[in-house]
């Protein structure tokens, strides 16, 4: 643990959030249903202490200081995760302490590559077991160098529209999304892989036409806002009221309306969609190979896979 260095300084005491725990993950309560993030019910650990707009890290999950096994994770399946680590922990008690972090794979792989990670005064050096992301970053890091040995593919995802629950601004199709007054909230595909796919599916729709329109004329005048994690600022902005649309994947709007928030699901047909697989590789260096190793031949496991199901993925083809 001599290679780990944490420091943290509290911003401000603005007020006290405890976590419940009595809940199983995935059923409404007042921390769930709350729009500020984390959404979930994970048991805490010590005091409960988290400041909405102050004192909040929703994607760093565990204690790094006793892992076990350390797992970067694309941040769209931060929803999965709660279930799917007690399901290998039951079938692996000898691992107890897993450390993990849901962000985007970009910023994944820009932490992999400057050995650490700075949110607000808090200073992470931690070195992952296991990288995973989307099938064309992956290939990145395996031609850079930064993982090593078989690619896993797990789950498949697919696009979706989220707006306000009754949609509202009445929004059917990509093309609508054009609107210049339509407030948009999309990833910014300098580091989310899914801004690609989105980009692909624009084109199906309404040709380069729309993409500039989007990307470029509603940007300028401030109708397209660029997030930098999008599986939490896009269903945020829209429950604010900041933005009326985003283009997601179907799990996390799935996902919003399974813990109650005001968000409904505009499908986006198969002919227009673009889908995303995703697999996983030890990272270079690992510094528990072993368990690792357990991690990806679970996630290849049936059980991995039903998981995911439950949460709006599809299992890849094999």
């Amino acid at each position: 643990m001599g290679r780990m260095v944490l420091f943290t300084i509290f911003a401000g005491t603005a007020g006290l959030f405890p976590v419940k725990s009595s809940t199983p993950f995935g059923a409404p309560d007042a921390r769930a249903t709350s729009i500020e993030a984390p959404w979930g019910n994970i048991p805490p650990v010590g005091l409960p202490f988290t400041v909405d707009g102050v004192d909040n890290v929703p994607d760093l999950h565990g204690n790094p200081a006793k892992t076990q096994l350390t797992l970067f994770v694309a941040g769209n399946q931060f929803m999965v995760f709660p279930e799917l680590i007690r399901a290998f922990k039951k079938e692996h008690p000898e691992i107890r302490h897993i450390f993990y972090e849901t962000l985007p794979p970009g910023i994944l792989a820009k932490q992999m590559v400057r050995k650490g990670i700075t949110i607000g005064n808090l200073h992470l050096t931690v070195r992952p077991d296991v990288y995973e992301s989307g099938l064309k970053r992956m290939k990145k890091e395996v031609k850079s160098g930064m993982v090593t040995g078989k690619l896993v593919a797990y789950a498949r995802n697919n696009l979706a529209l989220m707006v306000r629950k009754g949609n509202p601004k009445h929004i059917r199709t990509l093309s609508d999304l054009g609107n210049s007054s339509l407030r948009l909230s999309l990833p910014n595909p300098k580091w989310e892989g899914i801004g690609q796919q989105i980009r692909a599916s624009l084109l199906k729709a309404g040709g380069p036409k729309l993409v500039h329109k989007i990307f470029v004329e509603k940007r300028k005048n401030k109708t397209t806002y660029l997030t930098h994690i999008h599986h939490r600022q896009t269903a945020y902005r829209i429950l604010r009221g900041q933005s009326d649309a985003g283009i997601t994947w179907i799990s996390e709007a799935l996902f919003q309306k399974k813990i109650g928030h005001p968000i409904d699901v505009v499908r986006i047909p198969a002919k227009l969609n673009t889908e995303a697989t995703y697999v996983a590789a030890m990272a270079k260096g690992a510094p528990h190979a072993e368990n690792a190793r357990l991690w990806l031949k679970f996630l290849q496991s049936s059980r991995a896979r039903a998981i995911y199901q439950q949460y709006g993925f599809t299992s890849p083809q094999r």
